[in-house]
């Protein structure tokens, strides 16, 4: 099982941030993220707020369970649930049928 520093640093990978950009949106230098990152310092509640504004599961750094299935997701996969209120209830079951369809064309 991965300890705190290792999940961060895997947050950070999953999210295309370098160890400067990622304490930089975090508000710490990057020597403290490589210290959290090493596991040689912990991270304090106000590091861990700033993170979850940026997208980082902070329930799965802290315990190494994710917070919920659309931490995996895409930013296309994100977008597609963002925009389904919107759409009619009669063709969200046309649109679900159709994805069946395309997910079942690629096994």
């Amino acid at each position: 099982m991965l300890n705190i520093g290792e999940r961060l640093r895997e947050e950070r990978v999953r999210l295309g941030l370098n160890q400067a950009d990622f304490a930089a949106i975090a508000g710490v230098t990057k020597t403290s993220q490589f210290n959290y990152e090493k596991g040689e310092r912990s991270p304090d509640a106000a590091y861990l707020a700033a993170l979850a504004l940026h997208g980082v599961d902070i329930l799965y750094v802290v315990t190494g369970e994710r917070c919920s299935p659309a931490a995996d997701m895409t930013d296309e996969a994100r977008s597609l649930i963002e925009l389904l209120p919107g759409i009619d209830k009669s063709d969200q079951t046309i649109l679900l049928r159709t994805a069946k369809a395309f997910a079942r064309s690629r096994e």
